[in-house]
């Protein structure tokens, strides 16, 4: 998702940073702007999230709000956070984030099932 590539706000994690783990109460979702995100379920890899990626979603969208993974920098890593309000900002102000945060759910349903 480019909306986040000029932020300025970015944070720095470094290779192996956890960012959250699995189970922690989660009230923010991030956009990574440079590098790469490994999420991790129960020691497995599930996933990898690169540049214009987005993880934690799930705790803005989802009432229970705990993370069901651990993210970790898997690289030097710059992220955006964004929290619910900036979440609903931009679900409100551009649709189409709206749409390509449920593509990005999807696919990661059925990836997780396949």
């Amino acid at each position: 998702m480019n909306i986040f590539s000029n932020a300025k706000d970015a944070q720095s994690f470094d290779a192996g940073q956890i960012v959250f783990k699995e189970g922690d109460a989660g009230d923010v979702m991030y956009a990574v702007v440079e590098g790469t995100i490994e999420l991790t379920h129960g020691g497995h890899v599930i996933d990898k999230i690169g540049e214009g990626g987005i993880f934690g979603e799930m705790s803005l969208v989802d009432d229970d709000g705990t993370r069901s993974a651990t993210a970790t920098a898997a690289t030097q890593t710059k992220l955006v956070r964004v929290d619910k309000n900036h979440f609903t900002f931009l679900v409100q102000e551009h649709p189409t984030f709206a749409l390509q945060v449920m593509k990005i759910m999807a696919d990661r349903i059925r990836h997780a099932n396949g």
